[in-house]
């Protein structure tokens, strides 16, 4: 059997990331959260990571940057974004830097749940919870 995945949550919104950490470890999975991007980059979890969901916009470092930065690395992890602003040229950005999910806050749970398996591959989440 396979390890847990780890799904890494940056948003500068306390709420959000705790909303979202229990979205997570509802379907089984391992989940960490960071008020910022800076403090995911500086974690032991960058390139062990399966998933990061991660706002757009933050203080410092926004979303859109982090994936620019994990992409100059080599670091292919899958990345979803999600937003209070969900503007079509940002979606267009991030889309081009290979993300799964663009989602407008407040997102819909079946909609995050849909991107994660997406990110961890098709049928990952059924296979966790059989």
């Amino acid at each position: 059997m396979s390890a847990t995945p780890m799904i890494s949550i940056i948003d500068d919104d306390e709420s959000v990331r705790v909303a979202t950490e229990s979205l997570v470890r509802s379907l089984g999975l391992k989940a960490r959260t960071f008020a910022s991007a800076e403090d995911f980059l500086q974690s032991a979890l960058v390139g062990t990571t399966s998933c990061v969901i991660t706002d757009v916009q933050m203080p410092g470092m926004s979303g859109v940057e982090l994936q620019s930065v994990l992409r100059a690395r080599g670091d292919t992890t899958p990345l979803i974004f999600i937003t209070a602003f969900p503007e079509e040229r940002v979606r267009r950005q991030v889309d081009a830097g290979g993300a799964v999910g663009f989602l407008a806050k407040p997102f819909d749970g079946a909609d995050m749940i849909a991107c994660i398996d997406r990110a961890l591959g098709e049928g990952s989440l059924v296979s966790l919870n059989s």
